[in-house]
């Protein structure tokens, strides 16, 4: 086979694996965003913090 041939092939095949792999990633992140936007919706898993007087760090809410 001629190298302009062989050249031409491996570049479809690379944009072709490209566009797929761009494809993919729209898709994972779409779903990522679905859960935490699912998440931030949800008041009763959120953690309450309370500031420390002692230290001005914030510690999870006893109670």
């Amino acid at each position: 086979m001629p190298p302009l041939v062989l050249i031409a092939l491996g570049v479809l095949g690379g944009a072709a694996l490209l566009r797929l792999a761009t494809k993919e990633g729209r898709r994972v992140n779409r779903e990522l965003d679905e859960i935490r936007e699912r998440e931030a919706s949800d008041p009763e898993g959120a953690v309450r913090l309370r500031r420390d007087p002692q230290t001005g760090t914030y510690r999870p809410h006893q109670g």
